[in-house]
């Protein structure tokens, strides 16, 4: 019983109609959990949703607590324990808190959280779980991730160099570092709100010269996640075909 539950719970295989209808479900049931925050106050029928949504929630996070152990691959009570630790667990109990109004009475902390709408966005990695798409997306990250990070250690070296540049060439274009490097992050990712920007000869080189660098920084985690995102869809077509029957 408690191994077909896990089957369920999990992302659907082909096949599983029950665990594909379950997915469609808690997909639905996050989408409408994050209707209440696109609104500035609360409604009786936006409260309703988001006890009715978050009872949802408790539902599958006791589920997934109670087949620990079939998720982690080892029978023991070690699993369980493990279990509320892991990302996504605290990822699901952040999330489900500050709808506990229940207990906002006895608990300092809980009324804080209620107050805390913000943690209700959390919700939407719950969807994680139940899509492929995205769980290809998580495996190219996994695949790729020594790329980007040598990619990001690059961009935020060159943030970092390019903003110490200006700062020091044009001192009083900016009031502080701190401001050098938000131009510098800015002109990296082509933004350019306009809001800060060099104004001598100088620092207009020196801005024309990073933003030039910057185009090609950029596009390369797009290149990195392009080639991973291709890669893996290959190897879930041969997945696909070597477990398809033949007559």
């Amino acid at each position: 019983m408690r191994k077909r539950i896990f089957e369920v719970i999990e992302i659907a295989r082909d096949g599983d109609r029950l665990s594909a209808v379950y997915d469609v479900c808690m997909m639905l049931s996050i989408t409408i959990s994050l209707l209440p925050l696109v609104f500035k106050e609360s409604t009786p029928f936006l409260l309703g949703v988001d006890k009715v949504t978050a009872a949802i929630f408790i539902v599958d996070y006791l589920l997934r607590w109670a087949t620990a152990d079939l998720k982690f691959g080892k029978r023991s009570l070690r699993s369980f324990v493990r279990y509320p630790f892991s990302f996504m667990a605290v990822v699901d109990l952040l999330s489900i808190l500050p709808s506990l109004t229940f207990l906002n009475s006895g608990f300092k902390v809980l009324r804080l959280l209620r107050m805390t709408r913000t943690f209700r966005v959390l919700r939407v990695f719950r969807a994680l779980r139940y899509s492929k798409s995205l769980q290809i997306i998580l495996s190219v990250l996994r695949s790729s991730k020594d790329a980007l990070a040598a990619v990001w250690t690059l961009a935020l070296a060159y943030i970092f160099i390019s903003a110490l540049i200006l700062f020091n060439a044009e001192p009083d274009s900016f009031n502080n570092f701190f401001e050098a490097l938000y131009w510098a992050t800015v002109s990296l990712t082509t933004v350019g709100y306009g809001d800060i920007y060099p104004v001598s000869t100088i620092g207009r080189a020196i801005a024309m010269v990073s933003s030039i660098f910057g185009v090609a920084i950029v596009a390369m985690p797009s290149g990195i996640i392009t080639a991973g995102y291709l890669r893996e869809l290959s190897k879930q077509t041969k997945i696909e075909l070597d477990d398809t029957p033949f007559d």
